[in-house]
């Protein structure tokens, strides 16, 4: 009896998530993959932005930077933007996944004879990631400037405590505070670097998990130490290819909150002042935490998705192309039926 109940209960549950649309299910997958890979590393992301951004950060080395963090700002102080993260890599990643998905079976589609190597992973993963930035780059950019902002150790009174004034206050105050001094282009300050790093670091990002997922055995491909195995090497290429891009965006995002700067510089006057003041070594500054942080990010991200595709019981790519294609026929026919009865 209880076995039935059980199973008539499962198969509810299983009704339940099947009559939620495809893309929707998608959507879900990624942003929890998203929010979980984004979480694990927070530590690691407030560090490399100080070390793209601050030459003090970056001239004591890392375990240094841990400390002085830990001893002026504490455990919250490694978290600190870390909000604006979540809640930007949430949509971003549901977006990035969902869109990579759809843009591969679009590709598969209208262009067949491109088949399903590699080249596909390519393309859908580089127009997905420039999908996801464009939408939610105003969070990116909050989050680093929540993140830059720290507190210097003179600033603490004799029980440790912060009693400086903090430049902004919380999300919504930098929302506020970055819309009324320079509008939306404000919000999207930096998005072209953005753009030129996420289009190849997305569609590598894709290639290399999936090509490395098709020489592995069919015994060992739902095997989880494997999945993170392929990210980890997807995320280290990826990153290593497009990482100075990263550093030129954080410094644009930053440059307003810099007393020095009285100008605002464009993508490649960042890239020259950053190489003619700090060397060209600080184009690859905090790329060591990035490896560090971004590894696992991608390997717990890639990993996440597909154990929540199989939860959500999305269908296999070669599936789902068929569906969509079935489902485009059977409109089709439908709307030519009720124009021939209209007639």
């Amino acid at each position: 009896m209880v076995e039935k109940v059980l199973y008539e209960t499962t198969q509810q549950q299983q009704g339940v998530i099947e009559s939620i649309p495809l893309f929707a299910r998608e959507l879900i997958a990624g942003g929890v993959a998203g929010g979980v890979a984004k979480t694990t590393v927070a530590p690691l992301e407030r560090l490399k932005i100080l070390f793209q951004t601050r030459s003090e950060f970056h001239n004591i080395g890392l375990l240094a930077s841990f400390k002085r963090i830990a001893k002026t700002e504490g455990l919250p102080g490694f978290y600190r933007g870390n909000g604006a993260s979540v809640a930007r890599i949430v949509p971003y990643a549901a977006l990035h996944y969902m869109a990579y998905e759809q843009y591969r079976r679009q590709i598969n589609h209208h262009f067949p004879a491109m088949g399903n190597g590699p080249v596909v992973d390519l393309v859908a993963g580089s127009l997905s990631g420039g999908t996801a930035v464009l939408f939610t780059y105003p969070l990116d950019l909050v989050r680093t400037k929540l993140a830059y902002q720290v507190v210097d150790t003179h600033k603490l009174n004799v029980k440790g405590s912060m009693i400086s004034e903090q430049a902004f206050k919380g999300i919504g105050d930098c929302f506020a505070k970055t819309y009324k001094e320079a509008g939306m282009r404000g919000l999207y300050r930096g998005v072209a670097p953005s753009l030129y790093g996420i289009f190849p670091y997305a569609g590598l990002k894709f290639y290399f998990y999936e090509e490395m997922k098709s020489h592995v055995p069919d015994d060992y491909k739902k095997n989880i130490i494997v999945k993170l195995a392929c990210g980890s090497v997807a995320g280290l290429l990826g990153q290593t290819f497009t990482y100075p891009l990263d550093v030129v965006r954080r410094q644009m995002q930053v440059q307003r909150l810099r007393a020095s700067n009285s100008s605002v510089k464009g993508t490649f006057g960042t890239f020259l002042m950053i190489v003619q003041k700090e060397g060209w070594k600080q184009l690859f500054s905090g790329l060591s935490i990035n490896y560090l942080k971004a590894v696992p990010s991608v390997a717990i991200g890639f990993t996440v998705y597909d154990v929540m595709k199989a939860y959500l019981r999305v269908p296999s790519r070669d599936r789902a192309v068929v569906e969509v294609s079935t489902n485009k026929r059977e409109l089709q026919t439908s709307t030519l039926s009720s124009s021939q009865s209209a007639s």
